[in-house]
């Protein structure tokens, strides 16, 4: 008997989940995840998957649950007899402990992959992780898809003069060197020194920006202190605009109160993670197709190189 494809989703990407099946074309698969009053989590798949490749979306924002929500349902399908298990993690929490930085600290990233290994799961499909190495802890395969994808189309339909794009640090430079020269813009950096995760104690600007539109492009805002401090010092600097367009929204703390009183135009994030509530200055643009065809050339075992800007070029 073939395989067939099915998808299903924990609790913290349930919305994602619905976009990517519309746009895959399959309907939603049908689990019950339920929620005992200690915190203890135990998911059951209402429907036969024996021999089924199963997709389980689920990003792993406030890692704690989600990630083990996560290795519950793969642990799940497994024992249900799934031909093979991928998980889809649109974001891929403690991605930021990529490193043995100091004495004395866990490497959270290099743990995870073990777990999601260990649980059962035959191939990961991520995007936009904060370090790209990261994939190399993983002895199975890993998708590694590019918001760039969706980024691009929006810059070019905002039909910006004089753009130039601005990583918000030192480490962000190669990704937008990309994007700058897909554009032919010039690029900028902002170069940020950290008293502690969090807080920035001085940030200054590499490159010229007088009369310049500013794209920030990130991976993840989290507090959006840097955003907001970036974006404060790119117009003291004498740029005409600043926007930024960031992958994963985070937005902790005091991140949309941050963003609504910085002077920034605009903040452009994707529903890897879905926000808390509405603000007039972020807007969102969906990942689901992106996602639906990642999954369908997974279970079709077909290249994904085609979802990629640079494999594409300019027309």
């Amino acid at each position: 008997m073939e395989s067939t494809a099915k998808i299903f989703s924990g609790t913290g990407s349930q919305r994602l989940a619905e976009r990517i099946c519309k746009s895959y074309g399959i309907q939603l698969g049908k689990i019950n995840i339920q929620k005992f009053s200690d915190g203890e989590i135990q998911p059951v798949f209402e429907e036969s998957i024996r021999g089924d490749t199963v997709f389980l979306i689920q990003s792993t924002y406030s890692p704690s649950d989600n990630l083990m929500e996560l290795l519950l349902m793969i642990d799940a399908a497994r024992r249900a007899s799934a031909l093979k298990i991928i998980a889809v993690l649109p974001y891929y929490g403690y991605a930021r402990q990529d490193r043995k930085d100091r004495p004395r600290v866990a490497i959270g990233s290099k743990l995870v992959a073990n777990m999601l290994t260990a649980a059962g799961a035959d191939r990961v499909i991520t995007m936009d992780l904060h370090a790209p190495q990261i994939q190399g802890y993983f002895d199975i395969p890993v998708d590694h898809l590019d918001s760039s994808a969706v980024f691009i189309p929006y810059i070019t339909n905002l039909k910006l003069k004089n753009l130039t794009f601005a990583a918000p640090d030192v480490g962000a430079s190669h990704r937008i060197r990309e994007i700058a020269n897909y554009f032919e813009a010039e690029m900028v950096i902002c170069d940020k020194h950290r008293k502690r995760a969090n807080e920035i104690s001085s940030m200054v600007v590499i490159g010229d920006v007088t009369d310049r539109e500013i794209v920030i492009i990130d991976d993840i805002c989290d507090t959006a202190g840097t955003l907001a401090k970036a974006a404060a010092l790119l117009k003291d600097k004498g740029a005409l605009s600043v926007r930024a367009l960031v992958t994963h929204p985070v937005l902790s703390g005091k991140a949309y109160e941050n963003i609504e009183n910085s002077v920034l135009e605009e903040l452009v994030v994707c529903d890897t993670i879905p926000l808390r509530h509405e603000a007039s200055k972020i807007k969102v643009v969906t990942v689901a197709d992106l996602f639906g065809v990642a999954i369908r050339n997974a279970y079709e075992n077909k290249s994904i190189n085609n979802l990629f800007f640079h494999s594409k070029g300019r027309s």
